[in-house]
């Protein structure tokens, strides 16, 4: 693996950590070729510290290190790619990412934010809120509905009636997720769990 560490004067390249199971950006830093050096053979990942001017291990005050899945180096030689598995929150202010948590995991997380503010907030004229009004019997009775439709679809050669089909499933699940206290993150962590 080459990296060209003296395209800058400093000697540093640019580092993007990313979570290897959501893809999730948590963080860039920046590593001199002995931080990458460090940071390939222990699979911790090691930064070099502009304000602290030395070698720095994520984690090694706090505990929450990044354990090393993969790294890859970009087309021109001097922008790194690490993906990890991070122990814990990755910032220092507490959120998972330093980009923040709200839109930094993709457009379902925006969107299950969304149906939470409009049930929280007792939206009057959304179909969101007056679904959740119903009650339980009534979305989960909307979650089969949809699923049924997505499977004939499915036996059909329609796509853009299938992926629609998908769209409504996914929306009334996140209602469904909603209403009983649970999350799309509580069955992103199941899905990861059984991948192991």
């Amino acid at each position: 693996m080459n990296i060209d560490f003296n395209k800058s004067q400093d000697g540093l390249v640019p580092v993007v950590v990313q979570d290897d199971r959501t893809l999730q950006v948590l963080m860039l830093g920046y590593m001199n070729e002995e931080a990458f050096e460090k940071t390939n053979q222990e699979k911790v990942v090691t930064f070099f510290s502009r304000s602290k001017n030395r070698l720095w291990t994520k984690g090694e005050e706090s505990g929450n290190f990044l354990t090393v899945k993969s790294i890859a180096v970009d087309c021109d030689q001097d922008t790194v790619l690490i993906k990890v598995v991070p122990e814990n929150v990755v910032c220092h202010t507490g959120s998972f990412s330093c980009f923040g948590d709200k839109d930094s995991k993709g457009f379902l997380y925006e969107l299950e934010e969304k149906i939470s503010r409009r049930i929280d907030g007792k939206a009057e004229g959304s179909y969101t809120y007056s679904l959740f009004q119903r009650g339980i019997n009534k979305m989960a009775q909307k979650v089969g509905e949809e699923a049924v439709e997505l499977v004939i679809e499915a036996k059909d050669d329609n796509d853009d009636l299938f992926k629609n089909e998908a769209a409504d499933l996914l929306y009334h699940f996140l209602i469904l997720l909603k209403a009983k206290n649970f999350s799309l993150q509580d069955t992103e962590e199941i899905l990861m769990s059984r991948n192991r």
